[in-house]
């Protein structure tokens, strides 16, 4: 049985109770177009899925997970848990010929290794799009974890992955369709924003063309989720007729700090 492979920011682990009481009973095709590290899912298993993401090597990872999981298993776990090899491996980036010469299975395996050993399971990127995570200095990181990556490679089998923009799912949508969106969260603080694991960021408006994507979801008799903070913006941008808007309380383990663990409440909108 398969679990994510990876650590992220925002992960649902804590909320997947929460999200899966939830979700509709019956749908078509599942589509996730902020994938991240997947928790929803895995949980789920479906078994006709749309995948996506913005961040070009996390959708790397997972076609390289589908499609060459033993290529992938043999290079991940050359890697070693040390500090002279994290810097090595993570400094790829900074020469773009060399880093253009990885192969998608190298590209994969140093993705993985950098978020399990990297400092508080991040993914980070400069301005210059480069990684920029410190070393975490874990003991027994589980970075190479043949049975998990091969479990997962066969419940991609039946999964499309794609990288973009979340809209990209635009032209895909049918009716009784399924969609949860998992966006970087709407800051509740000036200051508690976290949207580095790209290069460009998640503005307000980009919170409002989800929202009209929420909007063209709902016109063609689909379904669609999303969870976001419990900041006053997301309960004004979902105030609309056919939408209810859910609060659970998680605990928080994973941030781009390390001290915002604990309970917040958070929101879930659905549409049904």
């Amino acid at each position: 049985m398969c679990k994510p492979i990876i650590k992220w920011v925002g992960g649902k682990r804590q909320l997947l109770n929460e999200l899966i009481k939830r979700m509709p009973k019956k749908y078509n095709r599942y589509f996730e177009p902020f994938i991240g590290g997947g928790a929803s899912f895995f949980e789920l298993k479906p078994k006709n899925a749309f995948i996506s993401d913005y961040n070009k090597e996390l959708i790397n990872f997972y076609t390289v997970v589908r499609d060459c999981s033993s290529e992938l298993i043999d290079d991940v776990c050359k890697h070693k848990n040390e500090s002279d090899s994290y810097y090595e491996v993570r400094a790829l980036d900074r020469n773009v010929k060399k880093f253009q010469k990885l192969t998608n299975i190298e590209r994969a395996s140093r993705f993985v290794f950098l978020n399990k050993t990297g400092f508080n399971g991040l993914y980070r990127v400069n301005s210059k799009g480069q990684y920029n995570v410190p070393f975490g200095r874990y003991k027994n990181p589980n970075y190479c974890d043949p049975e998990n990556i091969k479990a997962c490679s066969d419940l991609l089998k039946n999964t499309e992955i794609s990288n973009g923009d979340f809209d990209i799912i635009k032209d895909k949508i049918q009716k009784d369709d399924f969609v949860y969106f998992d966006p970087p969260y709407v800051p509740l603080t000036a200051t508690s924003s976290f949207t580095g694991y790209t290069d460009k960021g998640f503005d307000e408006d980009m919170q409002f063309r989800l929202r009209d994507l929420c909007d063209y979801i709902h016109d063609k008799g689909a379904y669609f989720m999303l969870s976001n903070s419990s900041a006053y913006f997301v309960y004004e941008l979902y105030d609309i007729d056919g939408y209810t808007i859910h609060e659970a309380e998680v605990n928080r383990n994973v941030n781009a700090k390390g001290n915002g663990r604990g309970k917040v409440k958070e929101v879930i909108v659905t549409n049904y």
